[in-house]
């Protein structure tokens, strides 16, 4: 069973057949809102909205451990996860749909491991490549099914947020080597690597990062929803075909 985490804009999939929705407990806690259990194109797939169902949850504060575990024990085979971000690279611009291949990560405090406990012995996992490979292949091939043009690899750094970043906190992140930057693309990645789940993402670039050509003096958020919405309808189009494929 696939199981799909929306972000900013994908709180529900307008598309899913829900057969039930079920609220899990979990030994960390409670995930960030029901299960959502469905078929989408006669595919069983589970939703989980990241930021719950009202948008309420600011990135610093979802239980991703929760959320990650509680998919783990619903069965789900893969985790695909949909997020916004703001584009660095000149390319990535706003509409632009990526599906990255890594990930620095400037995040802090934030739960994200599941082997810090005395009863559990520390546990190192290799993360050279934080993205199941095979589901980014099969993220690809439905985009190309789909006839929807994305952008195959990218470097992802997630900030603490809840704010968005500075410009010359985006020329620190560039010269790093990033070209997108989001808030919640970590831990959710190691924390389903640890669990074994394969692990991919959509990101969906909604803004030029702070400084860079349109946001050079400012972000504009009223643009943000409009890509947002245009966005969205392409991301539904692309979850499906990997449904059907």
């Amino acid at each position: 069973m696939l199981a799909i985490i929306g972000g900013t804009g994908l709180t529900q999939l307008s598309s899913l057949e829900i057969v039930r929705r079920e609220v899990v407990r979990t030994p960390y806690g409670e995930p960030s809102g029901a299960l959502t259990f469905g078929a989408l194109c006669n595919t069983p797939v589970v939703f989980l909205a990241r930021h719950g169902y009202g948008h309420t949850i600011p990135p610093h504060q979802v239980n991703y451990r929760a959320n990650i575990w509680a998919l783990k024990e619903a069965k789900a085979s893969a985790i695909v996860s949909v997020a916004s971000v703001g584009g660095i690279r000149d390319d990535y611009v706003p509409g632009a749909l990526v599906i990255p291949d890594q990930i620095i990560d400037y995040t802090w405090g934030r739960k994200s491991t599941y082997f810090d406990s005395v009863d559990k012995p520390v546990r190192h996992i290799d993360f050279t490549r934080p993205y199941d490979e095979a589901l980014r292949q099969r993220l690809l091939a439905a985009a190309a099914s789909a006839g929807e043009t994305v952008f195959d690899g990218g470097v992802y750094a997630t900030t603490q947020g809840p704010r968005l970043e500075t410009a010359a906190e985006i020329n620190r992140l560039e010269r790093d080597g990033a070209d997108l930057v989001g808030m919640t693309g970590m831990p959710e990645a190691v924390l389903a690597r640890e669990l074994d789940v394969p692990y991919a993402a959509i990101n969906v670039v909604v803004n030029c990062a702070a400084g860079r050509s349109s946001s050079e003096q400012g972000i504009h958020f009223d643009d943000i929803e409009v890509v947002l919405q245009a966005a969205m309808m392409r991301v539904h189009n692309l979850l499906e075909h990997i449904c059907k494929d």
